[in-house]
């Protein structure tokens, strides 16, 4: 995580917990994972049936990676096969309140379905 800027990485912890409501919180997460370049949203849901166990599921949303060299955050966009491609709607940028804005409002329907 030290490559990251930390207050970024607040910042999308932050955003993660105010998307769902604390009522619901037994039934839907929001979360982030923090890799040394990226961050990736995961949406969790509690396990359905008994039999799979006590994991929750784990389904990945969108991802953030940050280029040092710039210090700008790229948006990506998670395919069915979990492979992420760079969405091309909005630019790198340094702020990463306009990327979590992007994914908030989801324009094309292709990061919460």
């Amino acid at each position: 995580m030290a490559s990251l800027p930390e207050m970024d990485v607040v910042r999308v912890q932050r955003w993660c917990r105010a998307r769902v409501s604390e009522r619901v919180r037994d039934q839907v997460r929001v979360e982030v994972d923090v890799a040394p370049r990226h961050l990736t949203i995961v949406e969790c849901r509690p396990p359905w049936r008994a039999d799979f166990g006590p994991e929750w599921t784990r389904h990945p949303i969108a991802r953030f990676r940050y280029t040092r060299a710039t210090e700008q955050w790229s948006l990506y966009w998670r395919d069915r096969n979990l492979r992420f491609h760079e969405y091309d709607l909005v630019q790198p940028t340094e702020r990463l309140e306009d990327l979590l804005t992007e994914v908030d409002l989801d324009p094309t329907a292709i990061f919460w379905g």
